[in-house]
């Protein structure tokens, strides 16, 4: 989804995005982030500038808009996480859902098994690289409608990167659970090892488009094609 819908969405529309919201204050202050980044980027390889407005017409407001669009198509070539790029990525995407332009894809057996999952006293966490306002975006406008009642909290990488098992013991530690209480459920094997060092149980879940598993990869991992599969003790 965010491969083949969210990123090309970005690509295919940051200019217009750009030239629909450049006045107002949000989108000024998303693109003096991005300039400030080039900047700091200046010294890399292929780096695009964006120069300051000195408020001469038309002309030159298309020629920094296209110096954004530029760097923003740059920075997501080399698949950057810079907080500049997050940060309009997140507020396009909010229009762009909002408008129901974007709608999350949510796999049909995910919404019966989480309620099943609560109703049997468990919480249910989110923990993504992708922003938690993107998260609270992708769950709020989806193909199953508004469903953030199901989640229980979001995390995001400011707890830290997915594949330092440390992340894993600061999420338990923030929810008050022991590492041994929670199963986390990724498609990632760095993931996967990161969050067993911290003594969490994991399963491997395997989807259309995910990328495939060594052999040793699935005789290791427990490894489920849909959350029906999994029994989880209600204490």
């Amino acid at each position: 989804f965010c491969q083949e819908t969210l990123f090309p969405y970005i690509k295919d529309n940051v200019k217009e995005y750009l030239r629909a919201h450049w006045e107002e204050e949000e989108c000024q202050r998303d693109v003096g982030l991005l300039r400030k980044q080039a900047q700091e980027d200046s010294s890399l390889d292929g780096a695009v500038p964006i120069p300051l407005e000195s408020g001469s017409g038309e002309e030159e407001l298309e020629r920094v808009i296209q110096a954004v669009v530029d760097n923003v198509h740059w920075q997501m070539s080399l698949d950057r996480k810079t907080t500049a790029l997050k940060q309009l990525q997140g507020h396009m995407w909010r229009a762009a859902y909002a408008t129901g332009h974007v709608k999350g894809e949510i796999f049909e057996d995910v919404v019966p098994a989480i309620r099943k999952w609560r109703e049997a006293g468990m919480k249910v966490y989110i923990y993504s690289s992708g922003s938690v306002e993107a998260q609270k975006l992708l769950f709020g406008y989806s193909t199953e409608g508004d469903i953030l009642e199901l989640f229980d909290g979001h995390f995001d990488t400011k707890i830290g990167p997915k594949v330092e098992s440390e992340s894993y013991r600061r999420i338990a530690a923030s929810i008050g659970c022991a590492t041994n209480n929670i199963l986390f459920l990724t498609d990632v094997p760095r993931e996967a090892n990161a969050a067993e060092e911290a003594d969490t149980h994991v399963a491997v879940v395997i989807r259309p488009g995910n990328a495939g598993l060594t052999d040793d990869e699935k005789s290791y991992y427990s490894l489920i094609s849909s959350f029906t599969e999994l029994f989880l003790p209600s204490s």
